[in-house]
């Protein structure tokens, strides 16, 4: 085994999510893992804590591009706006790769009480980030912290949309459509009364 492959990270990635959708989350040891994806199981460990992390591998570099999208909205935008500057922005990492393997790495998670906490985790991580831009664009914490959880489910919705095999639209445009859909029910909050 070579002592360095280029693509380890995605290999591990792609490796997992085979094997927990062939064999469940429980019965996969990480040295599984590395031997599927023909590295160590030390080389996992330079990437991953653990396999349960192997999962939600791409939720640092999410909540890094969206908060860098807010915080490079326009000067003038409104909390939305710069909220929806950050999905546009988040869109960069979303490859044809992770379109093809998204359907199974939903499955795996969906089967797992423990991964479902987990992702539940990592959604409120990505919202704590983008209430965060919004503070440091100047909005108050209260408005920043709807703002921040109208965007995290926007992004949710896209993604778990963008992952149907029939969808060809955009991680990007599907985010922005949520986002608009979000606004508007929010907007029919206060017309209610």
């Amino acid at each position: 085994m070579a002592r360095w492959e280029p693509n380890a990270r995605e290999r591990l990635v792609v490796a997992a999510i085979d094997l927990f959708a062939e064999q469940g989350y429980d019965g996969t040891a990480v040295a599984q893992i590395a031997e599927r994806a023909g590295l160590t199981k030390t080389t996992f460990f330079r990437h991953f804590p653990d396999k349960r992390e192997v999962l939600f591998a791409g939720q640092a570099v999410h909540g890094r591009l969206l908060a860098e999208g807010i915080a490079g909205a326009p000067d003038g935008a409104d909390p939305l706006a710069a909220v929806a500057a950050g999905l546009d922005r988040a869109t960069d990492s979303f490859t044809p790769e992770q379109r093809e393997f998204g359907p199974r790495l939903r499955a795996v998670v969906e089967s797992n009480a423990e991964l479902r906490e987990r992702a539940v985790f990592k959604q409120a991580s990505l919202v704590e980030a983008m209430s965060g831009a919004l503070r440091g664009r100047g909005v108050p914490e209260r408005v920043a912290a709807v703002a921040a959880e109208l965007g995290g489910r926007a992004f949710h919705s896209a993604y778990a949309r963008w992952c149907e095999p029939a969808e060809r639209r955009s991680f990007g445009e599907l985010a922005r459509r949520e986002l608009d859909e979000l606004r508007t029910a929010a907007a029919e909050l206060g017309a209610a009364d």
